[in-house]
């Protein structure tokens, strides 16, 4: 479980690649710098996706990813910091 409080909350179960990045773009872009975004996702390439997103946008900081469970199905959560 993360420490982080996310400012949002991003769904994307049961989307795959790309929509899982294109959504965080959108919802990540309307965030107030320090917030942090909260991203639950359920395809697995997520992780990758995800983090070389962040790597790549000048204002993100991954600041967690972890694998959960929820109704036996896997879910990745992406925690997400707006630095500017």
């Amino acid at each position: 479980m993360s420490t982080e409080t996310p400012t949002e909350t991003l769904d994307v179960k049961g989307q795959n690649c790309p929509m899982p990045v294109v959504k965080t773009k959108g919802a990540f872009d309307g965030l107030t710098p320090g917030g942090t975004l909260e991203v639950v996702a359920t395809d697995s390439g997520s992780m990758s996706d995800i983090a070389g997103w962040a790597d790549s946008t000048d204002d993100a900081e991954l600041v967690d990813q972890e694998e959960d469970t929820e109704d036996g199905e896997a879910v990745y959560k992406h925690y997400i910091r707006k630095t500017e």
